[in-house]
């Protein structure tokens, strides 16, 4: 047995958090890849930014639906064998998307792109919770974090690239073969971490559903950390029309403005891993709530103040991806902790609940978008100031912990 697993990840080895943050990467690469190409594509497909932007919807649409199937199997039959064939899901629908002729085909395959990246997010964050348990998940979670920020820091200034030198499907076939990467690393690298395997029997599966959705803590982060993450969404689905088409901002440029953001969400995540060992979950959550709500106040005001600037929304937005990077990791562990039979079956209901309100964030900014950046601070300062609501009771109930 022991030198059947010699030839995978130690536990305590930092590559493993390095191999569980590529596998997350997966979600942020399919986003923030393709910002830069949206008008591009828009005109090559010959289409409408709405259409477009409903691309990312469709994406985050099938993100979130997959949750609630992967998460049980994963629970019943391991975390490799769903991760991989997820992954393989992701690989096709990538070159799906790089022969798309028309919008429609493009959704289309989006939306199966979405079904297959959800498994790398999902599992890892069970994976995390079944090796490290629930004291040290909280920091590997931030470590990890601070690691996948690397993805969104390449990404934008990638695929700005990318679009000086190819055509856009390029960026797809470069999400494909990363794709294929991943798989050959989980089958060597990666071992097994599944506790004890769940029934996938109709009723047992309803009944873990049920356990989650009716307690109040889970609810309360898994909502209040979505609401958090819709913000963010809903801002990289209108970058690209807004800093390149309303402000003016040439396209080799866009990936130094979306650096502002990843550099914010690295200095967020990494306070996270330090917190965790000083404070509990619970007061982090919410220090990262009202972090987040304070910056879009000041992205609202600083927009109403100077509306042609880019710095009205680049800075705000650095502060808030700091405080996404504080609530995340920890809403995560908080929404885990009480539940290690079944850390499959409740990352995937957090994913769902995440993705569902991020791709009504997106389709919603997408459709009341005309020509100006308006609607999307407003949608962002209503989702944070109604995060820190649903959030602002964990610091109670963790100081009576």
């Amino acid at each position: 047995m022991s030198s059947t697993n010699s030839r995978f990840i130690a536990t305590d080895s930092p590559w493993l958090l390095v191999l569980l943050a590529a596998m997350v990467a997966l979600g942020p690469l399919s986003v923030d890849m393709y910002l830069p190409a949206m008008p591009v594509m828009r005109d090559a497909l010959g289409t409408t930014s709405a259409s477009i932007q409903l691309t990312l919807s469709a994406y985050l649409a099938g993100f979130a639906a997959f949750h609630l199937v992967c998460g049980p199997l994963a629970d019943r039959y391991g975390r490799k064998p769903v991760l991989i064939g997820g992954t393989l899901i992701f690989v096709a629908a990538c070159i799906g998307c790089s022969y798309s002729q028309t919008v429609e085909q493009l959704i289309a395959f989006r939306l199966l792109q979405g079904l297959g990246a959800c498994v790398g997010p999902t599992l890892s964050r069970a994976i995390t919770r079944d090796l490290f348990g629930p004291r040290r998940a909280a920091r590997a979670l931030s470590l990890i974090a601070m690691l996948m920020a690397l993805a969104p820091a390449v990404a934008p200034s990638l695929g700005s690239v990318m679009m000086l030198v190819w055509p856009w499907p390029s960026i797809f076939v470069f999400l494909a073969v990363y794709g294929v990467l991943m798989i050959v690393l989980i089958l060597r690298l990666l071992p097994e971490s599944l506790p004890q395997r769940q029934s996938l029997h109709p009723a047992v599966i309803a009944r873990n559903f049920f356990t989650l959705l009716r307690s109040p803590a889970f609810l309360a982060v898994a909502l209040g950390s979505s609401l958090v993450y819709a913000g963010m969404l809903g801002y990289l689905s209108a970058s690209g029309f807004v800093y390149i088409e309303m402000l003016g901002v040439p396209m080799k440029y866009f990936g130094l403005i979306f650096l502002t953001t990843v550099v914010g969400y690295f200095i967020g995540s990494a306070s996270s891993a330090r917190l965790a060992s000083l404070f509990d979950s619970g007061q982090v959550v919410v220090l990262g709530a009202g972090l987040a709500a304070l910056a879009c106040l000041i992205m609202l005001l600083c927009y109403s103040l100077w509306p042609a600037s880019i710095y009205s929304l680049m800075l705000p937005m650095m502060l808030y991806t700091a405080a996404m990077g504080l609530v995340l990791p920890h809403a995560m562990n908080l929404a885990l902790q009480p539940y290690p039979h079944m850390a499959g079956t409740a990352s995937a209901l957090l994913g769902f609940i995440q993705m569902a309100i991020s791709a009504t964030s997106a389709g919603t900014i997408g459709a009341l978008m005309g020509d100006s950046p308006a609607p999307m601070v407003w949608l962002m300062t209503a989702l944070s100031l109604l995060a820190l609501a649903l959030l602002a009771p964990m610091r109670k109930a963790a100081g009576t912990a």
